[in-house]
């Protein structure tokens, strides 16, 4: 059972951990009632889908596609495409953060606090 277990993380840990990131910035998008937090976690759910991607993008035994001399196939390349996509969307969640840090900013200087109960006067019922 034990080998079941390591062979399974061993082959499918990073998608694994995608999804334990992915269920956290849920979490704590739903749960926080900080906006700061809720950022963070934005950021979280946006790195849980950048590892989805580039594992997905990977493959056993592959290469950078750079020409080597004894590798004629397409098989023996990884795809750079996935790569390529996250570059960019790292570029837009940096973008996406910094927007909302701003607007964060704002938020604080009109509000006098960040926290969701404070400005929309609306608490969490016990």
């Amino acid at each position: 059972m034990i080998d079941i277990i390591e062979t399974f993380l061993a082959d499918k840990g990073i998608y694994m951990m995608t999804f334990i990131l992915m269920g956290l910035g849920i979490l704590g998008m739903i749960s926080c009632g900080n906006y700061m937090k809720k950022i963070m976690c934005m950021n979280i759910m946006q790195v849980s889908i950048i590892f989805f991607f580039l594992a997905l993008g990977q493959k056993e035994q592959g290469t950078l596609p750079v020409v080597v001399q004894n590798l004629l196939g397409a098989d023996a390349y990884i795809n750079p495409l996935p790569h390529a996509l996250m570059l960019t969307a790292i570029v837009v969640s940096l973008g996406t953060t910094g927007v909302a840090l701003t607007l964060l900013m704002k938020i604080k200087e009109i509000y006098g606090s960040i926290e969701e109960e404070d400005i929309t006067g609306k608490g969490w019922k016990k």
